[in-house]
């Protein structure tokens, strides 16, 4: 399964509802690992490091910065870019479907958007 790094301001609902779908999900955040209050680049080139896909509500730096990394040909494990307007429920149900159904690594480079 997909390993996942929720960054620092990802909403908490998400993740315990995420975690109650799937309970063997290996899901850190980005306080858990020491890097409250790193960059976006910084949080990426760690998820990239250690092969996980980024959860962020961030459009507006993280898309670029990911974006930057695969055009410099450095690893970028994937980043799902969560709509901080979408209802918690239907992000919890797309982002089970989507880790349910993709395979380890089927995410490397990519930016995904939800809802779906």
């Amino acid at each position: 399964m997909i390993r996942l790094l929720a960054d620092e301001n990802f909403d908490g609902n998400i993740v315990r509802g995420v975690l109650r779908r799937l309970p063997r999900l290996d899901l850190l955040r980005v306080q858990d690992v020491g890097l409250r209050g790193a960059d976006d680049e910084t949080v990426l080139a760690w998820a990239a490091s250690e092969g996980r896909v980024l959860l962020t509500h961030d459009v507006r730096t993280v898309t670029g910065y990911a974006w930057g990394r695969v055009a410099r040909g450095e690893r970028m494990a994937g980043v799902v870019e969560v709509a901080l307007s979408a209802g918690i429920g239907l992000v919890v149900d797309d982002l089970a479907l989507l880790l349910e159904c993709a395979a380890e690594g089927e995410l490397e480079g990519t930016v995904l958007y939800l809802p779906l």
